[in-house]
């Protein structure tokens, strides 16, 4: 018999979240998750998790870093077994994408 492994997606949901908060844009002084720089967290059921991000700019001073330091903090959950992050440009970050939590912080509203 086969038998059908569910994971609490809501829960490492959480702790991924937990984690992606306290990654800093280094010229923004809120983390990448409140600035709207992630776009989508995937999770199969070997517990590897892809992340789909954006960069504020192509030219962004920590495109090299950023992802990296993405991808490590999140391994460091116990239950994933592995992490990847990709990088797109589609769509464009814009300041609509932050959370009012971020546009607080920042003056913008």
């Amino acid at each position: 018999m086969n038998e059908e492994v569910t994971i609490d997606t809501a829960e490492l949901g959480e702790k991924i979240v937990k984690v992606l908060k306290t990654i800093y844009d280094p010229e923004i002084p809120v983390d990448i998750y409140e600035l709207g720089l992630i776009y989508d967290v995937l999770v199969n059921e070997d517990y590897e998790v892809k992340i789909l991000m954006t960069l504020t700019s192509p030219n962004c001073p920590v495109a090299e870093t950023l992802p990296v330091e993405v991808e490590e903090k999140v391994k460091s959950i116990n239950e994933i077994k592995d992490a990847e992050v990709e990088i797109t440009f589609d769509p464009t970050w814009t300041q609509d994408l932050m959370s009012e939590e971020a546009k607080l912080e920042l003056g913008l509203l």
